[in-house]
């Protein structure tokens, strides 16, 4: 298990990004952009092994990092690791809510169970745990950041993908009044809806299947990582009576969630 002491902190912390699902993709990308920005991060991941190169990488950068291992989906885990922070990191600055994800593109009616409870509690549950525990604090200081990653497929559902495109209209929906419910302070939230992102996403929506993940990025140049990591940075770096509370980014020939240029 990791050293919740860290005490290998190498400077004194002066901003802190908490970012869900960091061991990979947008969550990786985001933890090396605030990293490189001077924040020290706390990234989370289900996996140890998995989080572990992530925590070895930037702190070879001389980053401040701490590795918190937990499944969002478990509430009891979050909130005792939550509890557990070290005194230095408890000043949260920035929470990004990133873990979640897709599973399954069938018709509605012959959807899987488990892949709607996987949806249901990782995009909208998790996130929902995540700023009931860290939100209070930047409430009570009168300062921070909520970033929630949601995606285009929250605007409008597609076939196949119903329940992954409510779970992101959940996760508008709660950006949108969680802003409404600090409107009063300084807390500011922003709402990320990527389009086609080239990541781990569609391996794990078809179950590992990676020759028919591959074909989603078929004919179009997708997003990466980075790019959507930029658009979070850019958001949490404005002024402070700046609130970009909504950034739509899409693959340059992609027109929405359901439609998109292809080169043969």
């Amino acid at each position: 298990m990791y050293d919740l002491t860290n005490k290998q902190m190498k400077t004194e912390l002066h901003k802190i990004a908490l970012i869900t699902g960091a061991n990979s993709g947008i969550g990786l990308a985001c933890a090396r952009k605030f990293a490189g920005d001077g924040y020290g991060v706390i990234v989370t991941g289900r996996s140890e092994a998995k989080l572990q190169p992530v925590v070895q990488e930037l702190q070879k950068t001389g980053c401040n990092v701490l590795p918190l291992i937990f499944d969002v989906r478990d509430r009891q885990a979050v909130a005792e690791a939550i509890e557990r922070l070290p005194e230095a990191w408890r000043t949260i600055d920035v929470l990004i809510n990133n873990a979640g994800g897709a599973m399954g593109l069938e018709p509605e009616y012959e959807g899987d169970f488990d892949d709607w409870d996987t949806m249901i509690d990782s995009n909208i549950k998790g996130l929902l745990t995540m700023t009931r525990l860290i939100v209070p604090g930047m409430v009570e200081r009168n300062r921070g950041h909520i970033i929630n990653i949601g995606s285009v497929a929250g605007d409008a559902a597609y076939a196949g993908g119903g329940v992954y495109c409510a779970t992101k209209a959940a996760v508008k929906s709660l950006s949108d009044g969680l802003r409404i419910d600090v409107a009063h302070t300084a807390v500011r939230v922003t709402n990320i809806k990527p389009g086609l992102v080239e990541t781990n996403f569609s391996v794990t929506r078809f179950h590992g299947d990676e020759v028919r993940a591959a074909k989603v990025y078929d004919g179009i140049t997708p997003l990466t990582g980075d790019d959507v990591a930029d658009v979070a940075l850019y958001a949490a770096n404005a002024p402070a009576h700046v609130q970009i509370a909504e950034v739509l980014v899409l693959a340059t020939h992609q027109a929405s969630g359901s439609v998109v240029y292809r080169r043969n």
